[in-house]
């Protein structure tokens, strides 16, 4: 998801080089031609640029669209047609099992990739979730979505609850603490405590060993209590009128960061340029992003490049995505649009430690995430249609509840909605 569910889907070609088809005008001036497709921010367009200048007889087209879901119907699409996708694709976290289940139909980067994107760049849950299941490696990853908590200062003043680092830790330690401080909050105030009941719900589910499927891709929805259990405690939340019931990256959602519409927000790292965004400058200084994690934190979003076999030009098209996800780039990426570096040399770098944002109470959000990255030790396994089961079944299953329908009923409607997506 990340900050590239944005809420307008852009249909946008940032046009590094002069062409929007792969291999196109490769005759015509000798150049090797490039295109690599993404989904909301990654922060590549200035990095393109010094790409082509380093590289001469390089030109790359980026094919930029607002939302990770559409990206991946048409890349889907395109893998079964035979033709048509860019030299290198991007693919996030949730429809990575999908991608992976199409390995036959990706290069395996291990065999035709530079010797310097070895294993070692990344760490260890990051790289190996980049390979098939038969140790085919499929992507180079991107980014990661370290877990923490961002607050509004003074709204949480307001209502007499801790707004200091020290104090929020004991709101933020574990889930029934912070609902209880939500509790509070509304009734101090009279206004819902956070955004939307989905981004609450994806955070706890991706905390647990496992989500929607086991290791065998067999869907467990019905039968994993910790599901269940994230279900009710939400929708209990809903009930005590802690859910501003705000559809995520939508411009209701956008505009409740400017109208303080709320007072929290799950805030993995590439939420930050979403907060600033939406927020405005009238806002600047009175959100504050706290390492503490309602029970201790996870990792929420993330990406991969792939290098498809429709490739032209598969190994110039690893050398760029090689290049693209080394830890000094990735650190511009951060930078330039906020997602979070994967690379361990770049979580070591003074340069990302020392990275501030100014918009924050406390600005050292460098050091913070990179802290709580190096705490996560592996990530959740995803299954088949785990993507869609999030965005499409248990997203719709709960703004039905903010919007009346009993807590049963949409429990119902989110194990049929991930029994069909299974299927």
């Amino acid at each position: 998801m990340r900050q590239r569910l944005l809420a307008t889907a852009i249909a946008t070609a940032v046009v590094a080089g002069l062409v929007t088809a792969c291999g196109a005008g490769d005759a015509a001036d000798s150049k090797i031609h490039l295109t690599i497709a993404t989904f909301g921010e990654f922060g590549y367009e200035d990095l393109l640029k010094q790409y082509q200048t380093e590289h001469p007889n390089i030109v790359v087209t980026q094919h930029k669209v607002g939302q990770a879901a559409p990206h991946h119907k048409e890349l889907f699409t395109k893998l079964a047609a035979g033709s048509g996708l860019d030299d290198v694709e991007a693919i996030e976290e949730g429809y990575r099992a999908q991608v992976m289940a199409k390995a036959d139909k990706f290069n395996d980067l291990s065999k035709i990739g530079p010797a310097d994107a070895g294993p070692d760049r990344w760490l260890p849950w990051k790289y190996d979730g980049g390979k098939s299941k038969d140790g085919k490696l499929v992507g180079y990853g991107t980014d990661i979505g370290p877990l923490a908590m961002c607050y509004r200062t003074d709204l949480l003043q307001a209502a007499g609850l801790p707004s200091d680092p020290d104090g929020v830790k004991a709101l933020f330690s574990s889930w029934q603490s912070y609902f209880d401080a939500g509790k509070t909050y509304v009734q101090k105030t009279g206004k819902p405590w956070f955004d939307t009941s989905t981004q609450i719900f994806n955070a706890m589910h991706n905390q647990h060993d496992v989500g929607y499927y086991d290791q065998n891709d067999n869907l467990v929805v019905a039968t994993n209590p910790d599901i269940k259990k994230d279900w009710d405690a939400v929708t209990q939340a809903i009930a005590d009128k802690e859910s501003a019931k705000l559809v995520s990256f939508g411009n209701e959602w956008q505009a409740g960061f400017k109208t303080s519409a709320f007072a929290t927000t799950v805030c993995p790292a590439w939420m930050l340029g979403s907060i600033e965004q939406n927020s405005g400058p009238d806002n600047k200084g009175k959100w504050a992003v706290s390492s503490a994690f309602p029970d201790g934190g996870g990792n929420w979003g993330g990406s991969y490049l792939t290098v498809p076999l429709q490739s032209k030009h598969p190994k110039e098209a690893a050398e760029l995505a090689a290049w693209l996800t080394a830890p000094q780039q990735q650190i511009k990426a951060f930078v330039a649009k906020g997602p979070f570096p994967s690379q361990v040399q770049a979580l070591q770098s003074p340069e990302l430690l020392n990275t501030t944002n100014a918009y924050f109470a406390d600005p050292k959000t460098g050091a913070l995430y990179a802290d709580l990255a190096k705490k996560l030790t592996k990530a959740q396994y995803k299954g088949p249609a785990d993507g869609q089961i999030q965005d499409d079944v248990f997203a719709p299953a709960l703004q039905a509840v903010e919007q009346g329908k009993s807590a049963a009923d949409g429990w119902q409607q989110a194990v049929a909605g991930a029994q069909k997506a299974a299927k």
